[in-house]
């Protein structure tokens, strides 16, 4: 699987056609699991590893790659299920988003398919809180479930959503509540920026992906008023299952009643690309996450305009 992720870079092209790329491994059964190859740096055969006495049984050890100390975490165990059983055979996907590195062992590595975004479905409903999955579609009539890493992630590492009191609160130039829209596939991301407006004195509105957050748009706007007497920021996460956010981006900023929306995209990818991304699809700001006081920043920037 050396060069399964060669010419990554190239693949930044998918962006804003609704479509991505999908890297297919296993963990402990014969169950297929997906990640956004955006999210990853580089797959390896697992290489030795240095246990952790009393540190999290999810993390079996860290180990050094390319002159970096890393975590690597069986992904198995972190879902729920029971661990990987040859640690040494697997593989570890070393995945880079929400401003971490971190290693995850699997089992075994299958491929990268192309995929349309809306042939990416959110789960079904009543799966519960403690639940990792957060999309789902099916490759070669086979079902594919794709995990929320960033869920994982947040299990492992306290993300603060404390914001210094002198950016807290907004002021209000109306008696107008300040409103935002929020689309984000994950509810650990919804929750984490959720937190974070409620304490500017801003209430959130919640959308699980682009289509979900596009419909509620038009709906606020389906009598004629000006989607800025209702909403004042959209806030949206870039990979979602159905709709992705460059996707939902440039379907506001093309619809004559919505596309005087301030948009920021929010979002656990890196990579130089963003930027060109956001001024080709018509975003206002780019905002890596997650980080409160940043992310608080770019909405309080945003109303005073």
């Amino acid at each position: 699987m050396a060069g399964v992720l060669d010419g990554v870079d190239q693949r930044t092209r998918l962006a804003g056609e609704n479509r991505m790329e999908l890297l297919l491994f296993t963990l402990s059964g014969k169950q297929k699991f997906g990640i956004n190859v955006f999210k990853v740096q580089e797959v390896i055969h697992c290489p030795g590893l240095t246990r952790i006495a009393n540190g999290d049984p999810v993390v079996v050890g860290i180990t050094n790659i390319r002159g970096k100390t890393i975590t690597v975490i069986d992904l198995a165990m972190a879902i729920g299920d029971k661990p990987i059983e040859n640690v040494e055979s697997g593989y570890v996907i070393v995945s880079e988003f929400n401003r971490h590195v971190q290693g995850f062992l699997v089992n075994s590595v299958d491929r990268i398919v192309n995929m349309k975004w809306a042939d990416i479905k959110a789960p079904p409903k009543g799966l519960g809180r403690n639940n990792f999955m957060t999309a789902v579609t099916e490759v070669d009539e086979e079902l594919v479930e794709i995990i929320d890493v960033e869920k994982v992630l947040s299990r492992m590492i306290e993300i603060s959503t404390d914001i210094d009191k002198s950016i807290s609160q907004v002021e209000q130039a109306t008696d107008k509540p300040i409103k935002v829209l929020v689309v984000d596939d994950s509810s650990v991301a919804r929750n984490q920026i959720k937190r974070t407006l409620q304490q500017m004195g801003i209430e959130p509105v919640l959308a699980i992906n682009g289509r979900d957050g596009l419909n509620k748009l038009k709906e606020m706007v389906a009598d004629g008023q000006a989607i800025t007497d209702v909403i004042d920021v959209v806030i949206s996460d870039i990979e979602m299952p159905e709709m992705d956010g460059y996707t939902l981006t440039m379907e506001i900023k093309k619809h004559e009643l919505l596309k005087s929306v301030p948009v920021i995209l929010h979002t656990s990818l890196t990579g130089q690309f963003n930027s060109k991304m956001v001024e080709q699809v018509g975003a206002n700001s780019f905002v890596p996450k997650f980080h409160a006081e940043t992310l608080a920043e770019e909405v309080r920037s945003l109303i005073k305009k």
